[in-house]
């Protein structure tokens, strides 16, 4: 099922017919290599396809106490808005848990769709059971305070090498985490929703007997 205009492809329909390795491929495509981190992030409480607008947050390890625990991070929960994903730059650190179920409730309180943590997460338990999703690096049963913070939000972050700026669209399942920068975005859904559709028609062919290497050079995908 083709597209006259990509702009018109919902957030609901990306998350139901799009999922990360195809819009990685879109992105291939359009010469954009290095959009999803090589770091595992699986998912840690739902699987499921996040897709969203990244809210995006820059973290720090801490050597003192901190004055103001909790502050800029309370901040970015709360001016989330319908269709953010949570986006924690932490730099790969297991030195705390810093997202957990208290977050989780006040930011999907506010529309947040699900959060992206390179680090750790605690109250695993509690989050599955909210059916929030939240891809991290793993799990740490520490509590953030005295140990790390944010120190900004809503600019430019990186994980792994890929940067994420606020409000790119954010890809996330079990393959990976993808980021589509909003520069390309509409050329990006387009391929993915195209090639999503003829592997759909290459799939059924495959299942109907035809030869895989029959099958891509009618269709031309795989």
């Amino acid at each position: 099922m083709a597209v006259e205009d990509p702009a018109t492809i919902t957030l609901p329909q990306m998350r139901e017919q799009l999922y990360s390795a195809v819009v990685s491929d879109a992105l291939d495509g359009l010469g954009y290599s290095n959009q999803s981190p090589r770091v595992p992030l699986p998912p840690i409480t739902v699987d499921t396809t996040l897709v969203g607008r990244a809210k995006t947050t820059l973290w720090a390890d801490m050597a003192h106490e901190d004055p103001q625990p909790y502050e800029l991070e309370l901040q970015a929960v709360d001016s989330c808005q319908p269709d953010d994903v949570f986006v924690a730059a932490a730099g790969g650190s297991w030195r705390s848990g810093v997202w957990g179920e208290l977050l989780s409730t006040a930011a999907s309180n506010s529309g947040c769709v699900g959060a992206i943590i390179d680090g750790a997460v605690r109250d695993v338990v509690k989050m599955r059971a909210m059916q929030f999703p939240v891809f991290a690096r793993g799990t740490c049963v520490y509590d953030s305070m005295h140990r790390q913070r944010v120190i900004d939000i809503d600019v430019p972050v990186q994980i792994d090498r890929v940067t994420i700026c606020p409000g790119d669209l954010i890809f996330a399942d079990e393959d990976g985490v993808v980021v589509v920068p909003q520069a390309v975005e509409q050329e990006a859904i387009r391929a993915a929703w195209d090639k999503v559709h003829a592997e759909n028609i290459t799939r059924d062919a495959i299942k109907n007997g035809m030869k895989a290497v029959d099958a891509y050079a009618k269709y031309g995908v795989l």
